[in-house]
């Protein structure tokens, strides 16, 4: 098998894939922005060719690189970023070579947070209901019919980038000064009160689920990047029936076939949920790190197995929560990264500094710690976001 990674040395974490496809025996080959001597010898041994572009977001020059490493080693059997950015260019490198997997036109229900809340409904499944703003016209009639507060991102866009939370007269004439026509915007009622959860996964070849999860944050991402706060989420033990009933509904009619998926809901005060957005990806930052732990799997190594047609081995150990938590620069902190290791032991199974493309969002120092309890859980949080005084 012949297996091409777009951006194989970014992010980090990632790199993973290519050691776990060359060791089920597929041939990798890379294609990205960075000089060879950067990758570094472990990800250099694990691919068989790699193609410098000098940008990725010249289509050209990488379908170039693609016909290169096709003409020199045959057909390419997969083309795959796992990265959110790169999902259109890995569709239109599939189609141009007749690739397997999701083209440009299997995308727009992934894309469009308009086509998505159609889907969403036509599964069963409840949401907010939402409308397309070009305009301000559409946006006064959008907010006539909605009320406030509403949120307005664009329809066509990544996580809470450029997403705005609309209260008042004075957020509305605020939003109207920004609103360019070239974006599409789609507006929804903001839920007070509500839970941000996720429902996440795998698919096999047959968009069967072969892997499922759950995450809960401790506050919804907009406020968590208005306010800079302390971030925590943390990976359940168990899917709560409703969520994963929904959840499996929502695959099911998108029907993606051997991808990923991470799946957000707002779970509401009475116990219900809405569905947000499909991602047809991982979930970002070192969240495949913390299924790991929480399920003592490799599920690098399950998606190598699963791609090459060996099937997804199932852990045989119980899971346990993992929580992902997070320090800012910004604040001075009672307990350092030794402190929480002195404190939790061998529970701590990551401590990293993240990525400057994630910590505005998230923070500047990730832990991911396994508890066994809710208890431990609040134990863990408290302690991490415990501020000097």
């Amino acid at each position: 098998m012949n297996y091409i990674l777009i951006s194989p040395y970014y992010p980090k974490n990632f790199q993973t894939f290519a050691h776990r496809l060359k060791s089920a025996g597929v041939q990798v080959f890379g294609i990205g922005e960075e000089l060879y001597d950067q990758l570094g010898s472990e990800l250099q041994k694990s691919l068989s060719e790699y193609y410098r572009v000098n940008s990725l977001e010249n289509v050209d020059e990488v379908k170039r690189a693609v016909a290169f490493l096709f003409f020199k080693h045959g057909p390419i059997d997969r083309i795959e970023s796992n990265n959110e950015h790169w999902l259109e260019l890995d569709a239109q490198l599939r189609e141009q070579f007749n690739v397997y997997g999701n083209k440009t036109a299997d995308l727009k229900k992934v894309k469009f947070k308009s086509e998505m809340k159609k889907l969403f409904k036509k599964a069963g499944v409840p949401v907010v209901e939402g409308y397309v703003v070009k305009n301000k016209e559409d946006l006064s009639k959008a907010v006539e019919k909605l009320g406030l507060p509403v949120i307005a991102k664009p329809d066509s866009g990544v996580g809470s980038a450029a997403t705005f939370k609309l209260s008042s007269d004075e957020d509305i004439r605020h939003f109207e000064a920004e609103l360019q026509e070239t974006t599409v915007y789609f507006l929804e009622p903001y839920v007070e009160g509500g839970k941000l959860c996720t429902f996440d996964g795998l698919t096999d070849q047959n968009g069967d689920i072969a892997f499922q999860t759950s995450f809960t944050y401790n506050v919804p991402t907009l406020e968590l990047v208005q306010g800079q706060l302390d971030l925590f989420y943390v990976i359940q033990k168990e899917i709560d029936p409703k969520l994963e009933a929904y959840g499996k509904a929502i695959v099911k009619i998108f029907g993606m076939k051997e991808r990923f998926f991470h799946i957000e809901f707002f779970q509401l005060e009475n116990g219900d949920y809405v569905a947000l957005e499909y991602n047809n990806r991982l979930a970002g930052g070192y969240t495949i790190d913390m299924y790991n732990y929480a399920y003592s799997i490799d599920l690098f190594a399950q998606y190598a197995s699963l791609v090459t047609g060996s099937g997804f081995k199932k852990p045989d150990v119980p899971n346990q929560y993992c929580i992902g938590v997070t320090q800012r620069d910004a604040y001075q902190y009672q307990n350092n990264t030794k402190a929480i290791r002195d404190k939790f032991g061998d529970r701590v199974k990551f401590a990293e500094r993240m990525p400057e493309a994630f910590a505005h969002l998230q923070g500047n120092q990730f832990y991911a710690i396994n508890a066994d309890t809710e208890e431990e859980v609040n134990e863990i949080t408290r302690f991490v976001h415990e501020r000097k005084k």
